[in-house]
C-alpha cells in the first residue's frame, strides 16, 4: 500500500515537473544558500553580509536560464555587475532619503523593459531589482559596501558549484526524464480513454480525458523547448519535434474515436475487450522508454497492431478503437527510435529556420508596460511613505512584481489579486511559523531554507504559491533578525495592498493597454501565420516546393497559447460579466480547433500528396480569402467583416471543402484521385457560405477535438 501511494506521488511529481528542471533549480538556490552560508560565517561576518551571500546564492538560481554552460557562466559575471552597482546605489541612497526612491522607481524600467531581451535580459533586470530591494530590506550603509559586494562575489560564486559541478545540467538525463514523464501522461490518456470507455461516456470521464489531453499537449512543448540543447544536428532536433507531434495527434485521435464509441451501442462483450485492449497498451507505455525497440518484437505489440489493420468488408465493432491503439504505438515507437538516436528509417528533415533579432530601442507594449511601471512606482512610493516611512519599499516590489510579465491591463488586475490572496495567506503562515521555531536557530534556518525551494520550484507555475512562500519567508527573516512582530507582517499586508492598488491604476489609466486590443493583436499574429500555413501547405502538396508544415503548426500552437495567456482576464472567474467570459471562451476554442486540425493535416502531408487533386487550389484559395477578411475586420474597429466565397468559386462551404481534401489525403483509396474524377467532384457546386464576423456573441464551447470528420480513417497515420 505504501510502496504503490509513493509510486502514485512519484508519477504525479514527474508529470508536474518533466524533466525536473523545476526541482532541480529549486534545489540548486537551497544548495547554494547553505554553500554562501557555511563560507561567510565561519570568518565571524555579520547576518547582514551573511544575507546578501545567500540572497546572491539564490537570485543567480532563480533567474539565470542560459541554457548553454558558457552563457551561464557570462551570466554570472554580469550579475555580479548589475548587483553590485544596484547594492551600491542602494546603500548611498538610504543616506539621502529621496534618493532610493527615484533610482529604484528608475530600475523599475530598466529591469521591465529588459524583458525584450530574452533569458539573459529577465535575469540582469531581476538580479538588480531584487538586490535594490534586499538592500533596503536589511538597512545596508555604504561603508558595507566592499564587504556586501564580496559577500555576494561568495554567493555567485557558490551557485556556480552547484550548476557546474555539483549538480549541472546533463541534457541526456534531462531529455530520458522527460520522455519518462512524457510516457506518465500518455499512459494518463490511455487510462483516461479506457475509463471513459468504461463508463459509458460520462461527463465526469470525459473532463479527465480532456484534462489528460491538455497535459500531454503541455509534454510535447516540454519536448521541443529540450531537445534542442540535447540533440547537436538541428535536423535530427526536427525530425524529433515531427515524431513527438505524430504521437500527440494519434493520442488526440484515440481520444476522438473513444468519444465516438461511446456513442455507440456496443455489445458489452466489445466493450470489455476495447477497456483490456487499453490496458494492455498502458502497461507497454508504463515502462522504462529505452526498452521500446524491444518491446516492439513483443507479442503483445504485434497482437494489437494486427488486431488494428481489420480495413473493408473484415471490420468488426470496436475496430475504430482498436486502429487508433495501432497508430498511437506505432507512432510511439517511431518517436521513441529518434529519442534513442536511430535515424535508419527516417526521411531527411528540413532545415530550421534562424532566429530573428531583437531590436535595441522599440515602442510595443513592453515599452508601455515598463513606462506604466515607472509611473506607478512613484505613486506606490508616495502611498507607501503614508503606510510606513521605513517598509515603503514593500509597495514598489509589487508594482514590479504584477507588471513583469503583464502585457495589459487585465493581466495586471489578475496577477495584484493573486499577490494579495498570496500575501494575506503567507502572512498567517509565517506569523505561525515565527512563533513556534522562536529562538530555535536551527528550525529557523530549515525553513527558510524550504521556503526558498518552496518559491523557486513554484515560480513559473503558481504565483499564489510562490507569493505564499516569500511572505512566509520574510516573516522568518524578520524573526531571525530579531525585529518580527505582527504589525510588521500587517504593515507588509497594507503596503502590497497599495503596491497593487497602484499597480492597477497605472495600468488602467496611464498609457493603457486594454486586454481587448491585446488579444486581438494576439489573434491577428495567428491569422497571419495561419495564411502562411495554408499557403505553404498548398505548395507541399501540390509538389511545388517541400517546406516544413511541422514547424508552421507549432508556430500555430504557441500562438494560441500565447491567446490563451492574454485572454486569461476575460475567462477569468474574476471577471464578472458573464458575455465577456463567453466572448474569451468563444475566441479560445475556435484558435484551439483551427490549431488541432493544422497538426494534423501537417503530420500527414508529405511533398505532391494531393497534386492531382483540382479541389485543393479552390479550397485553399477560399481559405485564404476569409483569412484575409477576419484580419481587415480585426484590424478595422467597429467594421462588420462578412466572409463569402471569392469570385468564380462554387465549391461548398471552407470547413467542409478542407476536410474533404484531408480526408483524400487520409483515405488509402483516394491518396492520388484522378483529374476527371476531382473535376467531376467540382462540377456539383454548393451553396457559398457567408459568415458573420461579430465583436461579441455567447455560443456554446465547442471543444477543438470534437469537430465531426466526414471519415473514420485516423488523420494522424504517417504515410511513408
Amino acid at each position: 500500500m505504501i510502496g504503490a501511494a509513493l509510486e502514485t506521488a512519484v508519477d504525479r511529481l514527474r508529470a508536474s515537473d518533466p524533466g525536473w528542471s523545476r526541482s532541480r533549480r529549486a534545489l540548486s538556490a537551497v544548495l547554494g544558500i547553505a554553500i554562501a552560508v557555511a563560507v561567510l560565517v565561519p570568518t565571524g561576518q555579520p547576518l547582514t553580509v551573511v544575507l546578501v551571500g545567500a540572497i546572491g546564492a539564490m537570485m543567480a538560481a532563480f533567474a539565470i536560464s542560459d541554457p548553454e554552460p558558457a552563457g551561464q557562466a557570462v551570466s554570472l559575471l554580469l550579475v555580479f555587475v548589475v548587483g553590485a552597482a544596484a547594492l551600491t546605489a542602494a546603500s548611498l541612497g538610504q543616506g539621502a532619503p529621496p534618493l532610493d526612491g527615484v533610482v529604484f522607481v528608475l530600475l523599475i524600467f530598466v529591469a521591465v523593459y529588459a524583458q525584450r531581451f530574452g533569458p539573459r535580459g529577465i535575469a540582469l533586470g531581476s538580479a538588480s531589482f531584487f538586490l535594490f530591494f534586499f538592500a533596503m530590506f536589511l538597512q545596508t550603509r555604504l561603508a558595507q559596501v566592499p564587504t556586501l559586494l564580496l559577500a555576494l562575489g561568495v554567493g555567485l560564486a557558490a551557485n556556480a558549484v552547484v550548476r557546474f559541478v555539483v549538480l549541472p545540467r546533463r541534457a541526456g538525463r534531462e531529455l530520458l526524464a522527460v520522455r519518462r514523464s512524457f510516457r506518465t501522461r500518455l499512459s494518463a490518456s490511455v487510462a483516461a480513454a479506457a475509463g471513459h470507455l468504461a463508463s459509458g461516456g460520462s461527463a465526469r470521464s470525459d473532463k479527465q480525458l480532456r484534462r489528460a489531453g491538455d497535459r500531454l499537449h503541455e509534454a510535447v512543448l516540454l519536448i521541443e523547448d529540450t531537445i534542442g540543447d540535447v540533440f547537436d544536428d538541428p535536423k535530427a532536433t526536427a525530425l524529433l519535434r515531427r515524431r513527438a507531434l505524430e504521437v500527440e495527434l494519434a493520442a488526440q485521435w484515440l481520444a476522438i474515436t473513444t468519444r465516438r464509441v461511446c456513442g455507440d451501442a456496443l455489445d458489452p462483450a466489445v466493450r470489455d475487450d476495447l477497456v483490456a485492449r487499453l490496458h494492455r497498451f498502458r502497461s507497454l507505455i508504463e515502462r522504462d522508454p529505452r526498452e521500446l525497440p524491444v518491446i516492439s518484437d513483443t507479442e503483445e505489440f504485434s497482437e494489437l497492431l494486427v488486431s488494428g489493420s481489420r480495413l473493408g468488408d473484415n471490420a468488426e465493432p470496436g475496430d475504430e478503437v482498436r486502429r487508433a491503439i495501432a497508430e498511437l504505438a506505432l507512432a510511439d515507437l517511431s518517436a521513441q527510435r529518434i529519442a534513442e538516436r536511430d535515424y535508419s528509417a527516417e526521411p531527411e528533415p528540413p532545415e530550421e529556420p534562424e532566429p530573428e533579432r531583437t531590436p535595441l530601442l522599440a515602442y510595443d507594449n513592453q515599452t508601455r508596460s515598463a513606462i506604466q511601471a515607472v509611473l506607478g512606482g512613484g505613486l506606490t512610493v508616495l502611498g507607501g511613505e503614508l503606510v510606513s516611512h521605513q517598509r515603503w519599499y514593500w509597495a514598489v516590489l509589487t508594482v514590479f512584481v504584477v507588471f513583469l510579465g503583464a502585457s495589459s491591463a487585465g493581466a495586471t488586475l489578475i496577477k495584484s489579486a493573486r499577490r494579495i490572496v498570496g500575501t494575506v495567506v503567507g502572512i498567517f503562515a509565517g506569523a505561525l511559523c515565527a512563533l513556534v521555531v522562536a529562538e530555535n536557530l536551527p528550525a529557523t534556518i530549515l525553513l527558510i531554507l524550504a521556503c526558498v525551494f518552496g518559491m523557486v520550484f513554484f515560480a513559473r507555475t503558481s504565483q499564489v504559491v510562490m507569493t505564499f512562500f516569500i511572505t512566509t519567508m520574510l516573516g522568518l527573516l524578520y524573526s531571525l533578525l530579531g525585529t518580527f512582530s505582527i504589525d510588521v507582517l500587517g504593515v507588509r499586508l497594507a503596503e502590497t495592498a497599495v503596491g497593487a492598488a497602484a499597480g492597477v491604476l497605472a495600468a488602467v489609466v496611464i498609457v493603457p493597454v486594454r486586454t481587448r486590443a491585446v488579444m486581438l493583436d494576439d489573434v491577428a499574429t495567428t491569422l497571419e501565420d495561419l495564411r502562411e500555413y495554408v499557403t505553404h501547405t498548398r505548395t507541399l502538396l501540390t509538389g511545388v516546393d517541400n517546406v516544413n508544415v511541422i514547424e508552421l503548426s507549432r508556430i500555430l500552437d504557441r500562438d494560441v497559447e500565447q491567446v490563451r495567456t492574454t485572454v486569461e482576464p476575460l475567462t477569468h472567474p474574476i471577471s464578472l460579466r458573464a458575455a465577456r467570459r463567453d466572448y474569451g471562451w468563444y475566441v479560445l476554442d475556435t484558435l484551439e480547433a483551427v490549431a488541432f486540425r493544422a497538426r494534423h493535416i501537417a503530420a500527414r502531408a508529405q511533398p505532391g500528396l494531393l497534386a492531382l487533386d483540382d479541389r485543393l487550389e479552390a479550397v485553399t484559395t477560399r481559405i485564404t480569402h476569409n483569412i484575409d477578411t477576419l484580419l481587415e475586420a480585426i484590424r478595422s474597429p467597429g467594421a462588420k467583416g462578412h466572409v463569402v466565397s471569392p469570385p468564380g468559386d462554387d465549391d461548398a462551404d471552407p470547413t467542409t471543402s478542407l476536410r474533404s481534401a484531408s480526408c483524400s489525403a487520409t483515405s488509402p483509396s483516394s491518396t492520388r484521385p484522378s483529374a476527371p474524377s476531382a473535376r467531376r467532384s467540382a462540377s456539383h457546386p454548393g451553396p457559398a457560405q457567408s459568415v458573420q464576423v461579430r465583436r461579441r456573441t455567447r455560443p456554446e464551447p465547442t471543444p477543438p477535438d470534437s469537430i465531426r470528420s466526414t471519415s473514420t480513417e485516423p488523420i494522424s497515420r504517417r504515410t511513408t
